[in-house]
């Protein structure tokens, strides 16, 4: 669908905003729009003042605001150049949906997660310079300069997952209208899982906020150019997604079996709790460079995959900094009085897809559906997925309830695949014990209990939206608009178009970018593979002794090393090249001092003068006649010297020996014909005479002739003559 034209309403003073999030699976293309803040502050007034932009979808009316291709961003790591045909069909549709006439005022970006990280610092910068290049020359939007993020600046780069947290945490509290004002302080926590990692951010109580070198300010702008900050948390848990959490529990299990069942087991069978009962799977597992396979089946039981999973969240590793909720993790205390959180991704997906209990958690209710469905024969399940994609049932497999009774079970959404079945039992189990035994979410919450006014905010503003009142709720969207993190980015880069209240305000930037310099322990770490020493460390620091890390020593050693071998390598590298080095310089030196003695001889050969006149504008073309003319005019003034028109003449040939033949002096392009003559008498006044108009003769000789002229002039004894600054000087009498 072509862009709307000038002429209409909804385009009018309208900007847009594109985000690219190149995940793992797939890229993703996302047009984001709102109107222009000084236009709506201007016809709304203050009713808005204390509000941020309303960022809606790029289209007016369905769903062309979204475009997605596959396989991942990463797949072109062994082949960048497969890259610019991979982004066409995204840019272009793009550049179908915005008018030409404002893609240039239009940001774009590609923001590479979890896919992107797992590459070489070479490969991750080979495949963003390659895309680079192609949007900067295939699309008119509008992209960073290069910049230490990269040669597109922070258009195109890496993001952590830390950086994913805090974009998911400002797309939440905007949605759920967390940011009604810069002195509200009633905000959500936001809680994001995938198949590699999960993350945390949330904004600690005033009470709880003692490690403000752990928090991130996050800053935004409202629509009367006030501005808002907020110091959040945000952690990420690499290994803790669903899919890595799995290959851990599969690799346990194994162990298990192989050290107390396999000699006593009657078949090789492996029984899991965590599959539907009666499903064989076979699982492959890579463990130092060897793979092996094995068969697993399913007993179908949620409270022992409860059990069996609990210690996959490593709760007794060492935690440094306390507190901390799992794997030694540094979390600060959570109160969940005042403290809410809306889970996104799979916290959605395992409770919504197959459960039907999206939104308001009650963990009572999940419980109950989980333990239904994971004793449930898997044959069974097969059938009734097969019966539901038939007739396009939508539902969930816990209970359906309606005027408080229950009416159906055994429903799951007809978009659900046999694999999300197949996993359902352990992603249920690992959700739970992530909210309950790793971040310490009640698991039963009473309503009359936990009440404060942080917390009575919090519950109204949610039921205002329709998500009920707990403590935890899982959501995809709110209104038409889902809960992602390119939304809380497109958030902000809205939040930077307003004009500051304060003309000493400094510019919103990215939180990341807001991370003074001079932190020695940063929260978040950029991924800069282009040129970055962190980089280096991280991959050096796992083979070093304890005492050598950062965290014992208080400064890097690998930085220190790293300038030392390269101050070493270039100290070798001059003390081997010394003596060149040296006869360059006098070689230099020399040649300019030739040529400043050059440039003053010519000028006293000219009447200049010895001094350095500064260089005149004009060019030598109209400067020659000038100087012909002052050249004359100055010998023509001194008596008794004749200017010379033809060649001079030796009046010194009075010998009756045979001269010798000529010899040439040749000097930068002047040619002087010398002729020899042996006489025994001394020189006598009439000489002298006669060789100073031979020498004041020549100023009235151009320059540029200089190669085409011959002077015939007598050679003097070489002890009554000397040489200085090129000019013949008369002997003393």
């Amino acid at each position: 669908m072509p862009p709307t034209t000038s002429s209409d309403s909804w385009l009018a003073a309208r900007q847009f905003g594109v985000v690219i999030d190149a995940g793992s699976s797939g890229s993703r293309l996302q047009i984001y729009s709102w109107e222009d803040p000084k236009v709506v502050l201007s016809t709304q007034g203050d009713v808005v003042r204390n509000k941020l932009p309303k960022v809606e979808k790029g289209v007016q009316e369905g769903e062309d605001w979204i475009m997605k291709v596959e396989p991942g961003l990463s797949t072109f790591a062994d082949n960048p150049e497969g890259v610019s045909e991979y982004l066409a069909p995204l840019i272009e549709h793009a550049q179908s949906q915005i008018p030409p006439s404002i893609q240039s005022e239009t940001p774009l970006f590609l923001l590479a997660t979890a896919g992107m990280r797992l590459l070489t610092s070479v490969q991750q910068a080979r495949v963003l310079s390659a895309a680079c290049t192609y949007l900067k020359g295939a699309s008119g939007f509008r992209i960073d300069n290069e910049s230490k993020d990269g040669p597109c600046g922070s258009s195109v780069r890496i993001i952590t997952g830390e950086e994913e947290g805090l974009y998911g945490w400002i797309a939440v509290n905007y949605l759920m209208d967390g940011f009604s004002g810069k002195d509200e302080k009633t905000t959500f926590g936001f809680l994001d899982m995938g198949g590699a990692s999960t993350q945390i951010a949330f904004e600690p109580s005033d009470m709880q906020s003692g490690d403000k070198e752990n928090l991130v300010d996050v800053r935004l702008r409202l629509l009367g150019g006030d501005e808002v900050n907020h110091s959040v948390f945000v952690t990420t848990w690499l290994g803790y997604g669903t899919n890595q959490a799995r290959e851990r529990y599969v690799t346990k299990a194994v162990e298990d079996f192989q050290t107390n069942w396999l000699e006593t087991a009657e078949s090789r069978l492996i029984p899991d709790p965590c599959l539907p009962k009666h499903l064989t799977l076979s699982e492959t597992l890579h463990v130092e460079g060897s793979r092996s396979t094995h068969e697993l089946i399913g007993t179908g039981s949620f409270t022992q995959c409860l059990d069996l999973t609990a210690p996959l969240l490593n709760k007794n590793a060492p935690c440094n900094t306390a507190p901390c909720l799992f794997d030694g993790v540094h979390v600060p205390p959570i109160n969940f009085a005042s403290s809410h959180f809306i889970g996104v991704s799979e916290y959605w997906y395992s409770s919504e897809h197959v459960f039907g209990l999206g939104g308001p958690y009650d963990y009572v209710q999940y419980e109950r559906a989980a333990t239904e469905f994971c004793g449930r024969d898997w044959d069974g399940i097969v059938k009734q997925h097969e019966l539901s994609r038939a007739q396009g049932i939508r539902g969930g497999d816990g209970e359906v309830i309606k005027n408080g009774e229950v009416v159906e079970v055994g429903k799951w959404d007809k978009n659900v695949e046999l694999p999300r079945l197949q996993m359902q039992c352990f992603k249920a189990a690992w959700i739970a014990n992530v909210l309950h035994e790793g971040i310490g979410i009640p698991r039963i919450v009473d309503p009359g209990g936990n009440s404060t006014t942080s917390g009575e905010q919090v519950a109204h503003q949610a039921e205002t939206k329709g998500l009920g009142r707990p403590l935890f709720q899982s959501a995809d969207s709110v209104g038409d608009i889902a809960i992602s993190w390119t939304l809380g980015k497109m958030v902000l880069e809205a939040s930077k178009e307003i004009k500051p209240s304060s003309s000493s305000s400094r510019p919103l930037a990215d939180p990341i970018d807001d991370i003074p310099a001079s932190t020695p322990n940063p929260p978040i770490k950029p991924i800069r593979p282009f040129w970055d020493l962190d980089v280096l460390e991280e991959h050096v620091s796992p083979h070093l002794p304890a005492s050598l890390t950062r965290e014992s020593l208080g400064f890097s050693l690998i930085t220190i090393l790293f300038y030392a071998i390269i101050f070493t390598v270039v100290g070798y590298i001059v003390f081997r090249l010394r003596y060149r080095l040296r006869v360059t310089r006098r070689r230099i030196l020399r040649g300019s001092f030739k040529r400043a003695s050059l440039d003053e001889a010519y000028a006293m050969e000219e009447g200049v003068g010895t001094s350095h006149p500064p260089s005149s504008f004009l060019p030598p073309s109209l400067l020659r006649p000038f100087r012909r003319i002052v050249s004359s005019s100055a010998l023509a003034s001194r008596p008794g010297l004749t200017p010379i028109t033809t060649s001079l003449q030796s009046r010194h040939s009075q010998t009756s020996a045979p001269s010798p033949p000529p010899y040439h002096h040749s000097y930068d392009g002047f040619s002087t014909s010398t002729s020899t003559s042996h006489t025994s008498r001394a020189s006598s006044p009439t000489d002298d005479i006669t060789m100073a108009n031979s020498v004041s003769s020549l100023s009235s000789i151009n320059p540029r002739s200089r190669t085409s002229s011959h002077a015939n002039l007598t050679l003097f004894p070489r002890q009554t003559l000397s040489r200085a600054n090129s000019l013949l000087q008369l002997p003393d009498e």
